[in-house]
């Protein structure tokens, strides 16, 4: 029935003019609240889940805009208002057909701003009225009213008072029957003396509806109103005591269950006395599982030991449930289970051609595997490290080699691992301890020779909790992980049959000890002719069938399959194709379920309508109509680019800017650049004083974008040349390579991805380090189709190459 602490009033954090409010006990004089003069037009508070009677004092909430304007405004003038409550209190933002017709006359003691930034009003109740009619909605409610006459005297009778005395009677009952209403409270009834307080006060603090308080308010009759009251408090009392009742039985049921239990302990005794107890048969369960396992002595050993310690534990208490996870772990785990390799070589070829086009060197190293496991029948397994930029099949090769070989596949991603417990697992001693990835892998396979793939591995972190690349060298040496010990199993496990399959984007971050002990084997790139094979035979079937379109209801040609690689994707893989032929896939399937008629062949013209405008133009030679100005060729985990390096000359006293958001080894490649050109200065034919003159500005374009990497140091030397002497540079030439102060060029990496992306860009000659040349030779013929190289040793011949002896048209006056 009541809520009320102490008689303080307690704050609600509902955000709403309708809290679970307290109504306090108001001490006012009734013949004041009667002689009060009231507005004829009041501004009108919607209440949400209460009623405010007369006399009554309640903390109201307020949450919404428009009644917080409402309430500051009254509070400044004459603090009165009309307190209506809502009809549905769902309504967030009521209009006036939402309001109940009657009401109370309210004025405003204290606005308290609480720290949460909430307000709460505390309200005093005066006389109810009956709203007229609406007078604005806007910015609050305002209405033209009829006060209701409260004011007049009742008489008295012997069954009024004995409704007002049934009606304390029973609230003190209720107090007495319900343990979450404080006794003071009852002090508070006895101590109203005004039957019209009293039957208000009692109405507001029941536990009704607010529909049904309202109903209340709206009995102009006190004795009517009472009586209601009356009917409502019988029943609530009646309730309390049914309540009670059912709460003595059901703790007489308590009683009851505390003596089974003790009976069940009994029972168990006797259980243990005559061999059928229920943990004792669970131990012969797991003991009958264990004759079934191919393990060691040592790992046997083991796990009599912990089964006979299971045996000894109380099954209620809580290591046991921690005892007997520890000894299904080892029962679940499959020691010396192996599958039987399938040593069909030409079966696994077709296996990892079907799948994969191109991967020509990972192919060839799984056969190899192949062929050597069958000649020997025992190998140990090598650790196979695929690197090369994202989406060129790297993690998918491993399902391929594991349907190849007739082996349970499994994958763990080591991306943002930091935790070296992920890799070797908890001490069993820690609450919630887990064995490591890997053992749970290997339980989830259920053999001790799956193809296991470790997917980005040059992204495994490190911070206090340890460094989980260092846990993997124990994994990943095919010396020691005969013997690999997990925290959790402490026994060790033997993972020489796994075949690890280790895939990197960036080889440079992985550590140098963990690289050791992995065969690295690049990943290139796609040339376009690659990725439109593979949309070819991958890519467009798999899409056709996940969107539920037969193989002869859409059709790509060459043509826009060529102008999709060029125009709508810019990688070495084909993940961002995959996306762009689902996307266009999508839209035929649209046409299909709709029943419209469509045109199979995709040409040029629907895949710009469908893909709209092109995302990238192809990186194209910009010509060599301008002095400093020179292609150059980079690497990204994304694949090859072309760069350009501009040099341009203005007069000063030498300085060297360098922009373009060049990174520190850049900045070191230009500045060796520029001091090799003052050096060799005779060479070029430059007057010695000429650096003095002219202040060198080096620009690499795109400077939103990190560079770095010595690769551009020959670029740069070419394009600061070209600008001191004016000449042009040789057409269609691009060029990579260190350079040292000496003027040695030395080589770099990416060879093949640069090479694609001087393809792309319409290159027809390459300049390259001698020593470059046994990567040039490692490269499928396809890929140097139209390109022609020189390799060069010293900086003086690339430049003796790529200058030509014309000058520009309108050159500087530079010498």
């Amino acid at each position: 029935m009541y809520n009320l602490k102490n008689h303080d009033i307690l704050f609600s954090n509902e955000l709403d003019e309708s809290p679970e409010f307290i109504p306090v006990l108001a001490e006012e004089d009734e013949d004041m609240l009667n002689k009060m003069l009231v507005p004829d037009v009041l501004p009108i508070l919607a209440l949400r889940n209460t009623v405010l009677f007369p006399g009554v004092v309640i903390p109201i909430t307020v949450g919404r805009d428009k009644s917080l304007k409402l309430v500051k405004e009254v509070y400044a003038g004459n603090k009165i208002l009309g307190a209506v409550s809502q009809i549905n209190p769902q309504v967030e933002d009521p209009k006036g057909k939402d309001l109940f017709q009657f009401g109370t006359v309210g004025t405003i003691l204290k606005i308290l701003e609480l720290p949460d930034g909430s307000h709460t009003v505390i309200i005093q109740g005066n006389k109810r009225f009956e709203i007229k009619s609406m007078v604005s909605e806007s910015p609050y409610f305002k209405a033209e009213i009829a006060v209701l006459n409260d004011d007049l005297p009742f008489s008295p009778s012997t069954e009024f008072d004995a409704i007002v005395g049934s009606i304390k009677d029973l609230a003190l009952r209720i107090i007495k029957l319900s343990p979450s209403i404080p006794p003071e409270t009852a002090f508070a009834i006895k101590n109203i003396e005004g039957p019209r307080f009293l039957i208000n006060y009692i109405s507001s603090n029941t536990d009704l509806s607010h529909t049904e308080k309202q109903r209340l308010l709206e009995l102009s009759d006190l004795k009517a109103r009472g009586y209601a009251l009356l009917q409502h408090l019988t029943r609530e009392v009646q309730l309390l005591e049914i309540k009670n009742d059912i709460q003595l039985k059901v703790k007489l049921d308590l009683d009851q269950q505390q003596r089974e239990y003790f009976l069940q302990q009994q029972i168990k005794t006797i259980q243990d006395e005559l061999g059928g107890n229920p943990t004792e048969m669970e131990v012969q369960e797991l003991r009958a599982r264990a004759k079934k396992k191919k393990w060691e002595k040592d790992v046997l050993k083991v796990f009599e030991k912990e089964v006979s310690k299971l045996e000894r534990m109380n099954p209620a208490a809580g290591e046991y449930s921690v005892q007997l996870n520890y000894v299904e772990l080892l029962l679940d785990l499959p020691w010396n289970v192996v599958t039987k390799d399938n040593f069909d070589l030409k079966r696994a070829e077709k296996v990892l051609d079907d799948d994969h086009f191109g991967l020509e060197k990972v192919k060839e190293r799984i056969i190899e595997h192949l062929a050597v496991l069958k000649l020997k029948g025992n190998l140990k397994s090598p650790i196979l490290c695929l690197y090369g930029p994202p989406g060129v099949g790297k993690t998918s090769l491993g399902k391929s080699v594991a349907r190849a070989l007739g082996r349970k596949y499994g994958r763990i991603s080591l991306g943002g691992l930091h935790d070296e417990a992920e890799i070797r697992g908890h001490r069993k001693t820690y609450i919630g301890a887990m064995p490591g990835r890997i053992i749970q892998t290997i339980k989830k396979v259920q053999s001790s020779n799956p193809v296991i793939i470790l997917d980005e591995i040059d992204k495994v972190g490190k911070d206090f909790h340890g460094d989980p690349a260092s846990a993997l060298l124990e994994v990943l040496d095919p010396e020691q992980n005969n013997s690999f010990h997990d925290n959790y199993l402490d026994v060790d496990y033997d993972l020489s049959k796994v075949l690890f399959i280790t895939t990197a984007n960036n080889p440079a971050t992985i550590s140098s000890a963990l690289r050791d002990r992995m065969e690295m084997i690049e990943v290139s790139g796609y040339i376009l002719e690659e990725k439109i094979e593979i949309a070819k035979r991958h890519l467009l079937p798999k899409q056709m069938e996940n969107h539920g379109l037969k193989k002869n209801q859409l059709v790509f040609d060459a043509g826009s399959l060529e102008l999709l690689v060029d125009s709508y994707t810019r990688e070495s893989g084909v993940r961002l194709m995959d996306k762009r032929i689902a996307k266009i896939v999508r839209s035929y399937a649209r046409k299909v379920a709709f029943g419209e008629k469509y045109d199979k062949h995709v040409s040029k013209d629907d895949i710009k309508s469908i893909l709209g405008i092109a995302d990238y133009e192809k990186d194209s030679y910009q010509g060599n109509e301008f002095a400093g100005v020179v292609t150059g060729l980079a690497w990204t985990e994304v694949g090859g680019e072309i760069l350009y390096v501009e040099t341009s000359l203005s007069k000063g006293k030498g300085g060297l800017t360098l922009t373009g958001n060049l990174g520190d080894v850049m900045k070191e490649s230009a500045v060796i650049a520029m001091e090799y050109i003052k050096a060799h200065a005779e060479a070029l034919q430059l007057p010695s004083d000429i650096f003095e003159r002219w202040n060198v500005h080096v620009h690499v374009p795109e400077g939103a974008i990190p560079k770095d990497g010595p690769s551009a140091g020959i670029t740069m030397a070419t394009s600061i040349s070209s600008g001191f002497t004016q000449r042009k540079v040789r057409k269609d030439v691009a060029m990579t390579g260190e350079i040292t102060l000496r003027g040695k060029v030395l080589p770099v990496g990416g060879i093949k991805e640069k090479i694609l992306a001087a393809k792309r860009a319409g290159i027809k000659e390459i300049i390259l380090s001698a020593d470059n040349r046994k990567h040039i030779e490692d490269i499928k013929d396809i890929y140097l189709s139209g390109l022609s190289f020189h390799y060069v040793k010293t900086l003086q011949e690339v430049l003796d190459y790529a200058l030509l002896p014309e000058k520009i048209d309108n050159p500087l006056n530079i010498i």
